[in-house]
């Protein structure tokens, strides 16, 4: 899986990308916690789910130039649902993550390491 560095809110953020079919299907389902820092950009994608899911999680949505449109805080393992109109991809962290950031929307990713 591809990795990336970002900086948020003057933070780096060390992100994995789902970017095909299987990857994005997958999700963070069955994996442990995210580390502080690391998050999964799931990409293409405007909504999730919790199913599967062994910890809660802070869904933070994307347009195309990495701007942050939405915030959910602390969806639930297995309850959870959320949906951003507009969206193009969204950040999933370890639940409390996007506080600790300061995320808010109308803040923008800044590359600090090229995609290949």
């Amino acid at each position: 899986m591809q990795k990336v560095s970002y900086v948020l809110n003057g933070k780096l953020l060390l992100v994995e990308i789902a970017d095909n079919f299987l990857r994005r299907l997958c999700g963070l389902m069955m994996h442990n916690p995210l580390p502080a820092g690391r998050a999964l950009l799931i990409e293409p994608c405007n909504s999730i789910h919790m199913c599967f899911m062994r910890f809660a999680i802070d869904a933070v949505y994307i347009d195309r130039e990495y701007r942050i449109l939405k915030v959910t805080r602390n969806l639930q393992p297995w309850l959870g649902l959320s949906f951003c109109r507009g969206a193009w991809g969204v950040l999933e962290l370890t639940a409390g993550e996007a506080a600790r950031y300061g995320v808010v929307p109308g803040m923008q990713l800044q590359y600090t390491q090229k995609r290949s």
